[in-house]
């Protein structure tokens, strides 16, 4: 007998499993790798999160529609809806870094074969939270 599920969910399941695939080789990257991952991930035209927050925008839409129709509940929409702008206002925030991320995934070339490789030097951790 053949599965009933639709297509959609299939594919929704599939994506949520190789999202958890991706976390766990982004956990045990290098830190080349890692700014290389984070750059694709994060890029807002064609990386993951700009597709999550258009699939979220589009379901907004999608619920919308169906809210007028009496199908969805109002807070649906609206929970919808607060989610793609608050993705939206993340994906702003995160388009001033994309360039960081870019300089950071590219090799770095030592500048002499002599000298002895210096320990990466730790930065200040600085914690911000928007309210």
């Amino acid at each position: 007998m053949p599965d009933p599920t639709p297509y959609p969910v299939l594919l929704a399941d599939n994506i949520a499993r190789q999202l958890g695939l991706l976390a766990q080789h982004l956990s045990q990257a290098p830190a080349e790798q890692t700014a290389h991952i984070l750059g694709r991930v994060l890029d807002i035209q064609d990386g993951i999160l700009g597709q999550v927050t258009t699939l979220v925008e589009t379901g907004s839409r999608s619920a919308r529609t169906h809210t007028e129709q009496g199908a969805f509940p109002p807070e649906v929409w609206l929970a919808l809806g607060r989610a793609a702008n608050d993705l939206n206002g993340l994906c702003a925030d995160l388009s001033d870094h994309a360039e960081d991320f870019q300089r950071l995934a590219r090799p770095v070339a030592p500048t002499n074969s002599t000298a002895r490789p210096t320990a990466p030097v730790a930065s200040a951790f600085v914690a911000r939270r928007r309210r």
